[in-house]
């Protein structure tokens, strides 16, 4: 009783019967509608019928006068399944006819009979009697009197009409009460089953409220609008548990990570302290605190801008972005820095403008740090390290590709690079925080884009691939 109160209480069983009263209803209100039309038009075709009846009793009362009205009536009213037809005196004495007896007052008038009448019929009132006929017969007649006062009743019976009333009825009463028990048998077992799968979903939903965020909501094979809302929620609740691996990864580097240059910090602050008060010292001690505090902000800055981009919103402008304008700054940038490490810095680009929608900034200073590393780590891996910068169309894509032909990253590592504060070099003679590919990823998840890795033997190549504009797809 409890589970079925508990459908009743749904929103699909509460439409359900919202529109099984509604077609109830309207069909009642056809089926009524047909039942009196059908019935007004077989009383219209009853009038015609007399009227006809009327017309041929007139031409025989005008061909021969009473005796042939007379022979025409009997001959008439003997014939299987006959119109009523009576003569009667001026008193209302049944003279002729194949009607016995009329229901009172029905004589009294001239024309159409105001309403259906019970009559008689001849023989009929000994098989009453002895309860072989049970029910009463209605007519509808028309009433005239002849110039000699004789008064004439032509009519028929509505047998035909009322039965058909009645046999639409019977069927209105079965096609709703067929309709009714299929539409609580349907709105049972679908209400039921859609009951057990909210009851899933809620049960799921207890257990990641509970604390295991590894938990999924579960998904059938209909693929209706319950499956649709759970894979929705399903890839919400994937978004939140990668932001909340983030986020964990982010507080355990920052612990480790920062932990180093906090302590460098406070152990010159104390030396200096220690030391002998020279103003060169003391100078020299500032001096680097500051540098140490800049690498700190620019740490934690890259942090911020990360963590707002892999979020899904920046206060960054998106317009049209030419990136070969991206490319020809960036190795501007960049070629003194190549130069004094002995790397040869080299820039392949289509001719033209190659634009897409996105941030130049930010999509200059990913471009930065992947030049950054590239120069970074091929200096010194060979007689000739190079980098270089390749600009491409690919179908509906762009690819910006930066190759070195420095040590490259291992492929088991190249998932790893683009973590918070990874840095696979374990000695950390290189300057760095470990953030520039991280950056770089989440600048790329932001365009709609993707970061690849690839070998290019010797070295690694780096793939920044965006959606190309649809003007950038034209050219």
């Amino acid at each position: 009783m409890a589970r079925l109160l508990a459908i009743l209480n749904t929103t699909a069983a509460r439409l359900s019967a919202l529109y099984l009263l509604l077609f109830a209803v309207c069909a009642t209100f056809l089926v009524i509608y047909m039942t009196s039309l059908s019935a007004n038009m077989l009383v219209s075709q009853t009038r015609d019928a007399i009227n006809e009846e009327v017309r041929g009793l007139d031409r025989a009362y005008q061909r021969g006068g009473l005796p042939v009205l007379v022979r025409v009536m009997e001959a008439r009213a003997r014939q299987p399944g006959a119109n009523l037809y009576m003569l009667a005196d001026i008193n209302g004495r049944i003279l002729s006819g194949n009607v016995e007896s009329l229901q009172p007052g029905i004589l009294d008038i001239t024309g159409w009979t105001e309403r259906p009448f019970t009559y008689t019929r001849y023989g009929e009132s000994e098989q009453r009697l002895n309860g072989r006929v049970e029910e009463k017969h209605e007519a509808m007649a028309v009433v005239f009197r002849l110039p000699s006062q004789f008064i004439v009743l032509v009519g028929r019976d509505l047998g035909e009409p009322e039965k058909f009333r009645r046999v639409m009825q019977r069927a209105l009463v079965v096609t709703l009460a067929i309709m009714s028990l299929g539409a609580f048998l349907i709105w049972y077992f679908v209400g039921r089953r859609a009951l057990k799968r909210i009851d899933r979903v809620s049960a799921a939903s207890r257990r990641i409220m509970a604390g295991d965020l590894t938990g999924r909501l579960p998904i059938s094979s209909a693929g209706d609008e319950f499956d649709r809302l759970s894979d929705n929620l399903n890839k919400m609740l994937d978004r939140i548990a990668a932001l909340n691996e983030g986020l964990r990864q982010v507080s355990d580097n920052i612990a480790h990570d920062l932990k180093t240059p906090l302590t460098r910090l406070r152990n010159r602050a104390e030396a200096a302290l220690a030391g002998k008060p020279k103003t060169d010292d003391y100078r020299e001690a500032l001096e680097r605190t500051i540098a140490e505090s800049d690498q700190l902000i620019r740490t934690f800055n890259a942090i911020l801008m990360i963590s707002r981009l892999e979020a899904g919103y920046s206060a960054e402008l998106t317009t049209a972005v030419d990136l070969r304008a991206i490319v020809d700054d960036v190795e501007e940038l960049y070629e003194p820095l190549a130069e004094e490490e002995g790397v040869t810095l080299t820039a392949s680009k289509p001719e033209g403008a190659v634009e897409f929608q996105g941030n130049r900034e930010l999509v200059g200073q990913a471009l930065s740090n992947i030049v950054d590393n590239a120069i970074k780590y091929s200096s010194g891996s060979g007689d000739a390290p190079r980098v270089e910068l390749v600009l491409e169309r690919s179908g509906d894509e762009i690819r910006l590709t930066v190759r070195d032909n420095g040590p490259g990253v291992p492929e088991a590592d190249r998932d790893r690079v683009t973590e918070r504060f990874v840095r696979l070099e374990e000695s950390r003679t290189q300057p760095g925080s470990g953030l520039g590919l991280s950056l770089a990823k989440a600048v790329m998840t932001f365009h709609g884009g993707r970061l690849e890795f690839a070998d290019n033997n010797p070295g690694l190549a780096v793939a920044m691939v965006f959606p190309a504009s649809p003007a950038s797809r034209k050219s």
